[in-house]
């Protein structure tokens, strides 16, 4: 077994290979499971009659797809992702393997169960069951891929405790009703609060100021119970903004990666630059990064690419990294009670 919390599917992936008769096999991986790379690729060309060549740059998502090596190989294997449908016409070949995690996500969310109803109390949507004397709420049930198979398990675990899981289906770019992205939460319900079944706090940090609700992350690797520091991000965001003030010159960011790739909404951001009297110009690049724009002198940026760039990575510019909103709230023409979690839909 290659990996023993994460199924990377791999007979499917050896059959898939046959059946097509590839010579010429891409894989691609986000950072957290290169290390898997070499053994999958050894295990690959083992088990069939084919070269394989793994992708050693970034990824960050499925809009984040290796489209040079796409076109260099017969078939590509990205895996830690489920399919953006709008991708596949630009990599028709193109296989999304979604390594999905083995671990039960019961027992962090046995421990998650206290913070949900010490969160619900604290809402005037909460109600108590008279007749039964049990909490009953409203919870979002939302996460990322490895875990939304686990969503169903979760919503009957916490009907057992008088809690109401919601899952919901989001729009054309998700996969998997409840599934969330780092630039997408069309899949993430109107309830009491909301609870993200996953690692890491991008992705509930985005759930928390996208719908403006409590959070609780329930960590099934980790089995740890925690919130997203939101005031702690949104103090920045602030911050950014201020620093943009009385600017006189800003570039716009643009993506060329499939998924990613919002030229239009960088035209409307220069026409409203140019308005408010503002010097704008719009940088195209594959990857957004600080070495990239370190020859661009501008005040500011606003970045139409991933939205992770401003939030995740903010403190690694030298100047302000804005979202469009950010942008909008900088100029006057959004307050900052209104202000909204950047979003590709």
């Amino acid at each position: 077994m290659i990996d023993e919390v994460y199924n990377f599917n791999l007979n499917y992936v050896v059959e898939t290979i046959k059946e097509s008769r590839a010579q010429t096999v891409g894989l691609q991986f986000p950072d957290g499971f290169k290390r898997k790379a070499i053994g999958i690729a050894e295990e690959i060309e083992k088990r069939t009659d084919t070269r394989v060549l793994i992708s050693a740059n970034p990824c960050f998502g499925a809009c984040d797809v290796d489209t040079w090596l796409s076109g260099a190989v017969d078939i590509l294997f990205h895996f830690g992702h489920a399919e953006i449908p709008e991708i596949g016409a630009h990599v028709p070949n193109t296989i999304f393997i979604e390594a999905e995690s083995r671990i039960d996500p019961v027992p962090v969310v046995e421990k998650a169960v206290f913070e949900i109803e010490a969160g619900v109390a604290a809402t005037a949507t909460a109600t108590a069951s008279a007749a039964a004397g049990s909490f009953v709420c409203s919870v979002g049930l939302v996460s990322t891929v490895q875990f939304v198979h686990t969503l169903p398990r979760v919503q009957r675990y916490l009907a057992e405790h008088g809690i109401r899981g919601v899952i919901k289906s989001g729009d054309s770019r998700i996969a998997h009703p409840g599934l969330v992205l780092g630039c997408n939460f069309s899949a993430v319900p109107d309830c009491d609060l909301h609870l993200y079944i996953g690692t890491g706090d991008f992705h509930a940090l985005g759930v928390a100021i996208a719908t403006k609700k409590q959070v609780i992350i329930a960590d099934p690797v980790m089995c740890e119970v925690r919130r997203p520091d939101v005031d702690k991000v949104l103090r920045q965001r602030c911050a950014a903004i201020e620093r943009s003030l009385g600017a006189q010159s800003f570039g716009i960011l643009v993506s060329t990666r499939p998924g990613q790739c919002r030229k239009e909404l960088a035209f409307d951001l220069r026409e409203t630059g140019l308005a408010h009297g503002l010097d704008a110009h719009i940088l195209i690049a594959d990857m957004v990064t600080p070495e990239v724009l370190l020859p661009f002198s501008v005040d500011f940026f606003v970045n139409t690419a991933c939205p992770r760039i401003a939030i995740d990575d903010a403190m690694r510019y030298p100047v302000p990294m804005l979202t469009p909103a950010e942008f909008a709230v900088a100029i006057g023409e959004m307050k900052w009670e209104d202000l909204v979690f950047d979003e590709i839909t």
